[in-house]
C-alpha cells in the first residue's frame, strides 16, 4: 500500500508542478487553496502565449484600419456648425478717399430726394386720402437745391491759380523711398474729371502774428484768402448755410394750384345705364355736353343751363355711344341694334343713318370728316360721312367686343381697345393693325393721345388689371406702367398741362389727377357711388365731368388755363 502511495505521489509530482499544499485553520473563514483552478489558469496562460504572436499581428491590423476609418469621418463631418463671418465695424473717424473722383457727376446720379437709385426697400404705395402732393414736391425740391449747393457750391472744380505752388509740388514730384505710380489717383468706378474740386479742408488756416502779418512759412497766394474783406463772404456769416443757399430759400415758391374736392355742380342723369363698355358722355366744342339716356339723348348747354332733348329712338332701340365732331355741331350716335345715326345738333335734326354692325355699337371716334365705329360684332368700320357709301374700311383686328377708340388727329394714327384685353394701332385707314399690344390682362376701355407729345399713347385695364401704360407708338414699345389699384374706366390728358386724369370703379370710384412722367397723385376725388364709367372734358381744358351708374354727372374744375407763353406738340 506504502508503495502505491509513493508510485501515486511519484506520478503527481511529475505530471503537477510543486505546489506546497496549505491547510486551513479550523476557526478561519478563508476557503482552501485549490490547487485544480490554479493549473486550469496556467494551461489558458500557456495556450495564449503560444498563440499571442499570430493574433497580436490580426488585431493590430484590424485596430489600425478602424482608427483610420473613424478619423476620416471625422474629416468628412465637422464637429461644429459652420459660423458666420462677423462684420467688420468701422470707426466714425473712417475718410473715404475721393482722389480721382467726379463728385458732382456722382451726386447727379442720385435721385432728387437724395437716396441711392436702387432702394433696398420698396417706397410706401401712397394712399389715395393723402392729397399734399405739390407741397411735398416742392419742398423736397428746395431741399435738393440747397444740399446740392452746400456740398456742390456754384461753381465748376477750381482753377488752377487758386491752388498753391506746394499743391503742384506734392502733385508733380514723387517722395523719396515710394515708387512713382504712388502719386497716381486710386482706381475707381467713377470717370475722372480733371481738376476736381476739393470738396472737404481738413488743414486748418496758418496761424497769424498778431500784428495781422502771415507767417513767413505762408505764401502770397494763402495771404489773400486769410485777409477776406468782402463783408458778403460766407466767413463772416452767422448763419448755418451760405449766402447762395440762403437766397434759394428765401426765393418766392409758385403756389400749389388749389383743386376743390367736392363738385361745383351735379346734374341728374335718369336711365344712365351702369355699363362699362358703353361711352354715353361726350362734350362738344360748341360747349355743349351730350349725353344718352335710355332711348334718348339729351342737350346740356353749360353757358345758359338750358336742357334739350335731341332724339328720342323708336321700337325700343337704346343709346349705346355719343361722340361730338371735333369742330361743328353735327354728333353721331349709336345704338343698340347697331346702327350708327348722325344729327344736326342745331336744328335737332337726323342727316342720316348708317348701317353695317350687327351688334350694339359702344364706341364712337371722329377724325374730321372720317366717323370710326366699333361694335359688339367685333368689327371696326370706318365711314365718311360725305360718300353715300356705308363705310369704307372694315378692320377685323379684334376677338371680342370693340369698347375704346380713339384717333390721334395730328398724326393720323387710330388707337383700338376691347376686351379681348388687346390694344391695336392702325395708321391711318390701313386695314392691318401696326401693332398689337397684349400687356393688359382686362378689357382696354380707357384710352387717350397726349396732346403735348406725339406718338404718345395712354391705356388703362379693367378690374383683373388695375393699370395705367404708356406708349411710344413710334418704336412700339412701353414707356412707363403704373398701378392704381382700381379698375381703370376712362383716361383724359389735360390740354394745359402735363396732367393726366382717370377714373375707376371697383372699389373706390375714385376720380385721379395725375403728374406725368412721375406719375405721382396730384388730387384724389371722391364723390360717386358707382363705378365712374364716363369721362368728358370741356373745350378749354379746364373743367371736367364724370357719370357713373348712380344717375349723376358730376362737374369738377382740376386743371388751370394755358399760359400764353407755352409751346405745343413736342416729339418723342
Amino acid at each position: 500500500m506504502e508503495e502505491d502511495k509513493s508510485r501515486s505521489m511519484t506520478i503527481d509530482t511529475t505530471q503537477r508542478p510543486s505546489t506546497p499544499s496549505l491547510l486551513t485553520p479550523a476557526e478561519s473563514r478563508t476557503p482552501p487553496t485549490i490547487t485544480s483552478k490554479r493549473y486550469i489558469d496556467n494551461e489558458a496562460s500557456l495556450s495564449s502565449r503560444r498563440h499571442s504572436e499570430q493574433v497580436e499581428e490580426d488585431a493590430l491590423t484590424k485596430r489600425l484600419r478602424e482608427i483610420e476609418n473613424a478619423g476620416r469621418q471625422r474629416e468628412r463631418t465637422p464637429g461644429q456648425s459652420p459660423q458666420r463671418k462677423k462684420q467688420r465695424i468701422y470707426g466714425d473717424r473712417f475718410i473715404p478717399n475721393r482722389d480721382g473722383q467726379d463728385l458732382q457727376a456722382s451726386y447727379s446720379l442720385l435721385h432728387e430726394d437724395g437716396s441711392p437709385a436702387t432702394p433696398s426697400r420698396s417706397r410706401r404705395k401712397v394712399a389715395h386720402e393723402e392729397l399734399h402732393y405739390q407741397k411735398t414736391e416742392e419742398a423736397n425740391r428746395t431741399y435738393s437745391r440747397v444740399l446740392r449747393n452746400e456740398i456742390m457750391g456754384d461753381t465748376v472744380p477750381h482753377d488752377i491759380r487758386s491752388r498753391t505752388p506746394e499743391d503742384f509740388y506734392m502733385r508733380q514730384h514723387t517722395p523719396p523711398g515710394q515708387p512713382a505710380s504712388s502719386n497716381l489717383p486710386p482706381a475707381s468706378l467713377t470717370p475722372n474729371t480733371p481738376h476736381t474740386k476739393n470738396m472737404f479742408h481738413y488743414r486748418s488756416p496758418q496761424k497769424q502774428i498778431g500784428s495781422g502779418h502771415p507767417t513767413p512759412s505762408s505764401s502770397t497766394g494763402r495771404l489773400a484768402g486769410i485777409m477776406n474783406l468782402n463783408a458778403r463772404s460766407d466767413l463772416y456769416s452767422i448763419s448755418p448755410i451760405n449766402y447762395a443757399s440762403q437766397s434759394i430759400l428765401q426765393t418766392p415758391r409758385k403756389q400749389p394750384r388749389p383743386i376743390s374736392k367736392v363738385p361745383f355742380k351735379v346734374l341728374d342723369a335718369p336711365e344712365l345705364q351702369d355699363d362699362f363698355y358703353l361711352n354715353l358722355v361726350d362734350w362738344g366744342s360748341a360747349n355743349i355736353l351730350g349725353v344718352g339716356l335710355g332711348s334718348s339723348v339729351y342737350m346740356w348747354n353749360s353757358q345758359t343751363g338750358k336742357v334739350t332733348q335731341l332724339c328720342k329712338l323708336s321700337d325700343g332701340d337704346k343709346v349705346t355711344s355719343v361722340q361730338w365732331i371735333q369742330r361743328g355741331s353735327h354728333i353721331a350716335v349709336g345704338t343698340h341694334k347697331g346702327f350708327v345715326q348722325i344729327y344736326d345738333a342745331e336744328r335737332s335734326r337726323r342727316l342720316r343713318t348708317m348701317m353695317g354692325h350687327t351688334a350694339r355699337v359702344g364706341a364712337l371716334a371722329w377724325n374730321d370728316h372720317i366717323l370710326t365705329s366699333g361694335s359688339r360684332d367685333r368689327l371696326i368700320y370706318h365711314r365718311d360721312v360725305r360718300s353715300p357709301d356705308q363705310y369704307l374700311r372694315r378692320l377685323a383686328g379684334h376677338k371680342q367686343e370693340i369698347c375704346g377708340l380713339k384717333w390721334n388727329t395730328e398724326d393720323g394714327q387710330l388707337a383700338s381697345g376691347g376686351n379681348d384685353n388687346k390694344l391695336c394701332v392702325w395708321d391711318k385707314l390701313s386695314e392691318t393693325p401696326l401693332y398689337r399690344f397684349s400687356s393688359h390682362v382686362a378689357a382696354v376701355k380707357a384710352i387717350t393721345w397726349s396732346p403735348h407729345q406725339r406718338h404718345l399713347l395712354a391705356s388703362g385695364g379693367g378690374t383683373a388689371d388695375r393699370t395705367i401704360k404708356f406708349w411710344n407708338t413710334s418704336t412700339g414699345s412701353m414707356i412707363k406702367e403704373v398701378d392704381t389699384g382700381s379698375q381703370v374706366c376712362n383716361l383724359a390728358w389735360s390740354k394745359n398741362s402735363d396732367e393726366i386724369v382717370s377714373t375707376h370703379g371697383y372699389s373706390q370710384n375714385q376720380i385721379v389727377v395725375w403728374k406725368y412722367p412721375k406719375m405721382e397723385q396730384v388730387v384724389s376725388l371722391t364723390g360717386h357711388t358707382y363705378r365712374v364709367l364716363y369721362l368728358s372734358m370741356n373745350p378749354e381744358g379746364t373743367t371736367i365731368v364724370t357719370g357713373a351708374g348712380d344717375e349723376t354727372l358730376r362737374f369738377w374744375k382740376v386743371f388751370g388755363k394755358k399760359s400764353a407763353g407755352e409751346s405745343g406738340i413736342n416729339y418723342v
